[in-house]
């Protein structure tokens, strides 16, 4: 099943000690486990969608028994402070919860309008076997999106982790590896990009699911472009490409408010967050007000070990993604921009970190504006009117989510109806509604998850067409 002495070890960002050793599939051991995948998706599409639930919700039962080890696991394997791991538990629980209870309805056939002498509707039928790609920075969350949808519309999963987090992987595959009286429903694999990108380009899978960079959203669809042999005919990718998400704290906005949110939503996850705040702007009013909030809460966070409950901030997944993060800031320093705290890496046990960051006087000339850094950095500008936040809030290469502090809603529909984001909040930020549909615009990817609309995705449309009289 593995190619011999290949093993996968992470190792804990903050100790840099061994977080566990996985052998890693080879290409032949990937063959084998879609050829199961299948085997087991013929079977599960026939098992009505309300037995489904009911085994989804027993394997959650999984993830409620070991919750402080798999909390601990995540911390130890990317970095994330343990407390922040505990809630990413139970934003875990909120949307598998959310999409069980919205199974059947969202699958429950279309019905037309009677006909005589014949019966017609419209079927959600299961694509067959869904392969997931899954990042290490949110290793539950954005896996759960794909798992529950696909598992609860009638498919396999082939669930593919980051090579940081591999045990969380595991974790679903216990789970819901067997679901009911069948195997292989979800099978967790530990492979290289390069044996799963032959898995995309030559295997017997019928969608992908892939939530990282922009630049691995490329290599899937071209990997989908080389489909042949057995793998000789179209499927579809859902694709989930991070963002450089734009806020605007309107004249009228409560400061207060507006600053802990969004430093909360920038620093975070040490800003490691597809949706988290990457830029701010602010009506010239309120910009002074705002920033002098923005600078004492920055300086507020607490650096250290991630596992100890008082840390606010972890270290870096990976110390060399601190290099483009630096890049970025020195870059914005030398041409004009201050920052006001922060811009630098540090050294905490063996953890590398990145200061919290903000930063004023930057323009969208300048990279910390225009490309995501995944990073705890803060750019906040001020702005005229609501006109013109609007548009750079809309000048990205980038559309996941976009936001805006007011106390008018009508203000806020004003600017949701200008934003070209897949979601546009006001008075919050980077937070998943699971009643919501999650999707993006332009490099932040395409297609949707979370929602009834994510079920849709998971599924085709089966017209029966029935002549009965």
């Amino acid at each position: 099943m593995t190619t011999p002495n290949k093993i996968l070890r992470p190792v804990d960002p903050f100790t840099l000690e061994a977080a566990g050793e996985y052998p890693v599939a080879d290409f032949a051991a990937l063959k084998a486990v879609v050829a199961r995948a299948r085997a087991a998706a013929v079977q599960w599409r026939l098992v009505p969608v309300a037995q489904r639930v009911e085994y989804l919700r027993a394997g959650l039962q999984w993830f409620e028994a070991n919750r402080a080890a798999i909390a601990m696991e995540i911390t130890r394997s990317m970095g994330k402070p343990i407390q922040q791991s505990e809630n990413e538990l139970k934003g875990f629980f909120e949307r598998a919860h959310w999409l069980a209870n919205a199974a059947e309805e969202a699958l429950a056939p279309d019905l037309l309008p009677t006909k005589a002498g014949f019966i017609r509707r419209i079927e959600h039928a299961p694509l067959g076997v869904v392969l997931i790609i899954a990042p290490w920075n949110y290793p539950l969350l954005t896996a759960v999106n794909g798992v529950a949808a696909a598992l609860l519309s009638g498919n396999a999963v082939i669930l593919k982790h980051s090579s940081l987090t591999p045990g969380v992987g595991e974790h679903f595959a216990k789970a819901f590896g067997t679901m009911g009286p069948i195997g292989d429903i979800l099978q967790a694999v530990v492979a290289g990009h390069q044996d799963i990108g032959k898995v995309i380009e030559n295997c017997d899978i019928d969608h992908v699911v892939f939530t990282g960079s922009v630049e691995g959203g490329l290599s899937v669809q071209r990997q989908l472009a080389n489909r042949s042999g057995v793998a000789n005919r179209f499927i579809d990718s859902a694709l989930e490409l991070g963002g450089k998400d734009g806020a605007y704290v309107a004249a009228d906005a409560d400061a207060e408010k507006a600053a802990a949110d969004l430093v909360d939503g920038a620093m975070y996850n040490a800003g490691q967050s597809c949706c988290g705040i990457e830029r701010v702007y602010v009506h010239k009013d309120l910009y002074q007000d705002f920033l002098g909030r923005c600078e004492a809460l920055v300086a507020g966070y607490v650096l250290g070990n991630p596992a100890q409950h008082g840390t606010s901030m972890g270290p870096l997944s990976t110390a060399k993604s601190a290099e483009g993060m630096l890049k970025q800031v020195q870059l914005a320093h030398s041409q004009g921009a201050r920052i006001i705290t922060g811009g630098n890496t540090r050294l905490v046990g063996k953890g590398t970190f990145f200061e919290p960051t903000l930063i004023t006087g930057a323009d969208h000339r300048m990279e910390v504006m225009r490309e995501e850094n995944f990073g705890p950095i803060l750019p906040v500008v001020p702005v005229r009117d609501d006109e013109e936040a609007a548009r750079l809030v809309n000048d990205s290469p980038y559309g996941l989510t976009s936001a805006i502090y007011t106390r008018d809603p009508e203000r806020a529909e004003r600017f949701a109806a200008a934003a070209d984001t897949g979601t546009v909040f006001m008075n919050r930020c980077d937070y998943l509604d699971p009643a919501l549909p999650w999707t993006g615009v332009r490099d932040s990817g395409r297609g949707t998850s979370l929602s009834k609309y994510g079920f849709l995705s998971m599924t085709r449309r089966k017209a029966i067409h029935f002549r009965v009289g």
